[in-house]
C-alpha cells in the first residue's frame, strides 16, 4: 500500500465537507411558532410588586462583638438624649436601676426589648422604654448583621440618667 498523497487527502476532506453540507441542507427547518393573539382590552398585564431598595443606614457600627456594640449603642442613646444625661457622679439613692436587653436587626431597628431587671419605680420604667424607642434606629451592626446587647440604666429622680457603660460613677453621700 502506498502512503496517501496530499492531493488525495485534500480531495477526501472536500468530499467529507460536501456530504456534511448536503445533510445539513436536507434537515427539516424548525417550525416557527404561530403569531401570538393580541390580548383582550380587559386583560391587565400581571403586576409585579416594585422592589423596595432600602437606603443605607444613617448610623453604622463596626463593632465585632455585642460587648463592643454596647459602647456604640450607649453613645447613640446619649446623643439622642443629651438633655437627659446626668452630669457627674450619680447620687447614692437612685429612683430606679434597670437592666435591659435590646435585639437590633441589621439596620439598627429594635426587634425586641427585654427587661432582665426592671426598675422598681414604674415611672422610670416607662421613661426608659420611651427613651429607647425614641433613639431608634440605632447604629446598624454591619459586621454582625444583628445584635443582642445589654445595658443597665441608672435613673435619677430628676428624670436624668446614665448608662452603666458610660457612667461617671456614684457618690458615697
Amino acid at each position: 500500500m502506498h502512503a496517501p498523497t496530499a492531493r488525495f487527502i485534500a480531495a477526501h476532506r472536500l468530499a467529507s465537507l460536501a456530504v456534511v453540507a448536503l445533510l445539513a441542507a436536507c434537515a427539516s427547518p424548525v417550525p416557527t411558532p404561530p403569531p401570538a393573539e393580541p390580548a383582550l382590552e380587559t386583560t391587565a398585564p400581571p403586576s409585579e410588586a416594585p422592589v423596595a431598595i432600602e437606603p443605607p443606614p444613617t448610623y453604622v457600627s463596626h463593632a465585632a462583638t455585642p460587648r463592643d456594640y454596647r459602647r456604640d449603642g450607649a453613645q447613640h442613646i446619649y446623643g439622642k438624649n443629651a438633655h437627659r444625661i446626668f452630669k457627674g457622679k450619680m447620687p447614692p439613692l437612685l429612683q430606679g436601676v434597670g437592666t435591659m436587653q435590646l435585639e437590633l436587626d441589621h439596620r439598627g431597628r429594635i426587634v425586641t426589648m427585654n427587661w432582665m431587671r426592671p426598675p422598681s419605680h414604674p415611672g422610670a420604667k416607662a421613661e426608659i422604654e420611651r427613651a429607647i424607642q425614641e433613639a431608634a434606629p440605632y447604629p446598624a451592626p454591619v459586621l454582625m448583621g444583628r445584635v443582642y446587647y445589654v445595658d443597665t440604666w441608672l435613673w435619677d429622680k430628676s428624670g436624668q440618667f446614665q448608662l452603666d457603660t458610660l457612667t461617671e460613677g456614684q457618690r458615697n453621700k
